[in-house]
């Protein structure tokens, strides 16, 4: 097939307002999606660039903190302050008053929490606009918004707690706080989960969980961690009439989970822990809850990102594991345990392009921008929403036993 040009009468349907932007093309400050990165960047072929970065950074001293997540290049890994999982950064961030900048090396949502943690004296930025999240962007507030009336007119909304992961907007989270849930991690969605069920009848009764924004986590945790049945989960489609559901299926259901996935951990498959099985005779499969059901089924080990890299710490000198998670930090823990075999699960590449947009030309320009005075890429979240969030985030950090 060739391409051509269409005819210059040719018409083409609008995208809905929830559809994802072109990464890097278009404006839309107020959710996930790609956006323009205004400023020049330095060439990504300077040779200069780590120089830059360093003098730069050493220019700033303890005005800025730079916060570097899992899944981010070696090369801005290597620059970072701290590194870890989206809400220990966001944490992080909030214990250093003194940092006048916080400069966040993940996406937007993580740099969203991080603002809302820290105090109002403090700058939060993110290197370039367009590290979104496909998967926080799957569950608009809108699209939310609406789905809450479609339980309210099924007469299942006060039976309903609605459990956020952390890989959501703001306005997500914010919703949560205003409906009486809490947000969650991938360390303690059991908890959270138990938590949302104890409040409206407990595990083995009636009420449901309204769980955002990743399918997979909710339902591994809920059937895995939590003892339901698969038949007690349904899957709400905002882009379906009444998400694809009848009034009765949600009566019946109590786990209601968003129709949303990791791009990344979306890709693995049962075949792939079937294919390294088969190539790797002892290996451990270790994947993240975030891969589906039947993935996680299939493995040996199951656990968050910090799990994930304790787990390979402690293994024993000689062992093999296939790990199903983001490439770059698969790639980081198989330098950092070169006495174990550490392969990568899929078969194909696979890294989070929206993760992989903070690179050391955005980075540079951020660091070069605050030392000039100039402070680019702020992120902010509305009051209202800054407040309900931390209502929500606040319920997450009282639920028991907390502290993953």
């Amino acid at each position: 097939m060739s391409l051509t040009t269409p005819p210059q009468d040719a018409t083409f349907a609008e995208p809905a307002p929830s559809a994802l932007l072109l990464l890097g093309r278009g404006v839309d400050l107020a959710s996930e999606r790609g956006v323009e990165c205004v400023g020049a960047l330095p060439a990504a072929s300077d040779p200069d660039l780590v120089e830059r970065a360093h003098a730069a950074r050493a220019a700033l001293g303890d005005r800025a903190f730079v916060l570097g997540h899992h899944y981010q290049r070696d090369e801005v890994i290597d620059l970072a302050d701290v590194t870890g999982d989206s809400f220990k950064l966001a944490r992080e961030a909030a214990a250093r008053p003194e940092a006048e900048f916080i400069v966040f090396c993940g996406v937007h949502f993580m740099a969203e929490s991080a603002d809302i943690l820290t105090s109002d004296a403090q700058q939060v930025v993110l290197p370039d606009l367009a590290a979104g999240c496909s998967m926080a962007d799957m569950a608009a507030i809108d699209q939310v918004e609406d789905a809450w009336d479609v339980l309210v007119e099924a007469g299942v909304a006060e039976d309903t707690v609605p459990v956020t992961y952390m890989n959501s907007t703001a306005a997500i989270k914010a919703f949560t706080g205003r409906h009486g849930g809490t947000v969650c991690t991938s360390s303690n969605a059991h908890v959270a989960l138990r938590w949302a069920f104890d409040k409206v009848g407990g595990v083995e009764g009636t009420g449901k969980v309204l769980f955002m924004p990743d399918q997979h986590l909710g339902r591994n945790t809920a059937v895995n961690q939590l003892g339901l049945s698969l038949d007690d989960c349904v899957v709400f489609d905002p882009r379906r009439p009444n998400g694809g559901l009848t009034a009765q299926q949600l009566k019946d259901a109590r786990m209601i989970l968003w129709r949303g996935h990791c791009s990344v951990h979306g890709r693995f498959s049962e075949r792939n822990v079937t294919d390294i099985r088969a190539a790797v005779p002892g290996v451990h499969v270790l994947v993240h809850p975030e891969c589906k059901h039947e993935v996680v089924t299939a493995a040996d080990m199951v656990g968050s990102t910090e799990y994930i890299i304790q787990a390979l710490a402690a293994a024993e000198p000689g062992s093999s594991w296939a790990i199903g998670t983001e490439l770059n930090l698969v790639r980081r823990l198989a330098r950092a345990h070169a006495d174990k075999q550490v392969h990568y699960l899929d078969s194909t590449v696979c890294f989070c392009s929206t993760m992989n947009r903070i690179d050391l030309p955005h980075l540079v320009w951020t660091l070069e921008s605050l030392v000039a005075g100039r402070v680019v890429n702020r992120i902010v979240v509305d009051a209202d929403d800054a407040h309900w969030a931390r209502v929500a985030l606040d319920q997450m950090l009282a639920l028991p036993g907390y502290g993953a």
